[in-house]
């Protein structure tokens, strides 16, 4: 008995002994893990280099830029989403949906602007005062500002009720046996799409050439939104399918010893190398491709999340400027002939913010608020003009057209879609929404993507794969972003369940 006495007395101490140091460490309030340590030597470095140092360097070059209000105001809009796109680098949580958010604004509508302001060029003319295009950069950063309001109100969301269950809800699973349908209409969807432009040949040559074969072949009478939606049938299934197939080999070892999963995901990835390839597709689709596929084979990699979103940055500054090389055919392609960086930020694709000073200008020119109609015929995406005549334009297409400018292919970044249906409280209401929304899913997802996490957890592909497509959605238009997300929505219903029996689930 003396024995058994003394057993408890001295075992705390082989306990502690034992004891994994990261243990150890949290019992003392501290964790030193190497990804800690890693965002400890990172923190101070990246957050000046985002928000200070590459803000400053840009502003302090030379240009014919006004350094007047709009300057300033550009200028303190990116310090803070540089400041803010840091902080989701360096969180301890992956925040797929925020992190992604940031990046957006930190480039598209912060340093790009900051470029053009700078040197006085823009890639779409601003055709309205001055003042339009300082409200323009106010109303963004408003926006900024609420979106990160409603992350705080996500945060002190009210606790369960007395006596409810505090249970977390079952999981959304992939049914197996619907998997292999939605496979089959991946494979049959993109067959059509490869055979109505002449085989797969075209998906090499050139976007142009994509969008003519599209023409030539009657597929597209509603124009860009239809060409969007038609051409999704051939692409989005073709992803979804690949994603789900390698969520499944990467998190199970038995999907690994069946030759015949790997065979339909070599299959499926061959089919995504024709149809989803940076050669025939946008190069914001293919962000969409590499971001969900990067975070699908490494689901609970913090230091990849980190990689990719500073990565991103400097991809956006060096090589997304010039990635428009097979927009075009070589008879039509008219190489960037720069002797600064800043240049090709203000040449090209970077819009956004002068897109919105001239919805603003458009707005007031007589047109007005048109209070939810150009977001109802986003929604409504589908209906054919024949049966609503006055289907909403693109809102990028309708402000193009009215500036009077050859290519109508315009943006129409969130901010202009929500302030010209709803002014600047639904603007701001909006963005509230979003950010709310964007924290509830992050911290969902970051509960979910575990290592022990079953290989159909469809929140692991469903996240990631609305994270990458968010920049479409953010740059806009709404209308040309909308079939992808109808045929994405069709196909995850297609495949959802919530019964967990080995019969039915991936394992």
């Amino acid at each position: 008995m003396a024995t058994d006495v003394s057993g408890p007395v001295s075992a705390p101490p082989r306990t502690a002994a034992a004891e994994h140091p990261r243990d150890a460490d949290r019992r003392w309030g501290k964790v030193t893990t190497p990804r800690t340590l890693l965002s400890r030597a990172l923190s101070v470095p990246l957050a000046l280099g985002f928000s200070v140092f590459l803000p400053l360097f840009v502003a302090s070059q030379s240009g014919a830029g006004a350094r007047d209000a709009a300057f300033w105001l550009q200028l303190a809009l990116t310090v803070y989403a540089g400041a803010r796109l840091s902080a989701m680098v360096l969180t301890s949580r992956r925040k797929l949906l925020q992190g992604s958010f940031w990046l957006f604004v930190y480039m598209a509508m912060g340093v790009a602007p900051l470029a053009q302001a700078v040197l006085g060029q823009v890639p779409t003319p601003v055709v309205g005062p001055r003042s339009d295009l300082t409200v323009a950069i106010g109303l963004v950063l408003l926006g900024c500002t609420a979106f990160d309001v409603g992350v705080l109100l996500a945060r002190h969301r009210p606790a369960g009720r007395a006596g409810g269950s505090q249970r977390e809800p079952r999981p959304v699973m992939t049914h197996h046996r619907r998997l292999q349908l939605l496979t089959l209409l991946a494979f049959l969807g993109s067959a059509a799409l490869i055979v109505k432009l002449g085989g797969p040949a075209v998906f090499f040559s050139s976007r142009q050439e994509i969008i003519a074969g599209i023409q030539e072949a009657g597929v597209s009478t509603d124009g860009q939104a239809g060409q969007a939606f038609l051409r999704g049938f051939g692409t989005v299934p073709a992803l979804l399918a690949l994603l789900c197939y390698t969520r499944w080999l990467v998190t199970s070892v038995h999907a690994r010893r069946r030759p015949s999963v790997i065979a339909v995901w070599g299959a499926l990835a061959v089919l995504n190398i024709i149809v989803n390839n940076p050669i025939s597709n946008p190069r914001y689709w293919f962000l969409t491709v590499m971001f969900s596929l990067l975070f699908t084979v490494f689901p609970v990699s913090a230091a990849m999340y980190r990689a990719a979103l500073s990565m991103a940055v400097v991809v956006a500054l060096l090589v997304f400027p010039f990635a428009d090389r097979f927009r075009y055919d070589e008879k039509n392609y008219k190489p960037v002939e720069t002797t600064s960086f800043l240049e090709p930020m203000a040449l090209k694709d970077y819009d956004q913010i002068g897109m919105f000073a001239n919805t603003i200008t458009f707005s007031n020119s007589g047109p007005g608020h048109f209070y939810g109609r150009q977001l109802a015929g986003s929604i409504f995406f589908a209906v054919p003009r024949s049966v609503w005549p006055g289907k909403p334009r693109d809102t990028g297409v309708m402000v193009g057209q009215w500036m009077g400018t050859v290519n109508t292919n315009l943006s129409s970044p969130i901010w202009a879609e929500l302030w010209l249906d709803f002014g600047p409280l639904g603007m701001g209401a909006g963005l509230l929404g979003m950010g709310y929304a964007a924290a509830r899913v992050d911290r969902r997802y970051a509960k979910r993507a575990v290592r022990s996490t079953p290989p159909g957890s469809l929140i692991s592909i469903v996240v990631p794969l609305v994270a990458g497509y968010s920049f479409i959605l953010l740059r806009g238009p709404l209308l040309q972003a909308s079939g992808r997300v109808a045929i994405a929505g069709m196909c995850l219903a297609l495949i959802a369940t919530y019964r967990t029996d080995r019969s039915t689930t991936l394992r």
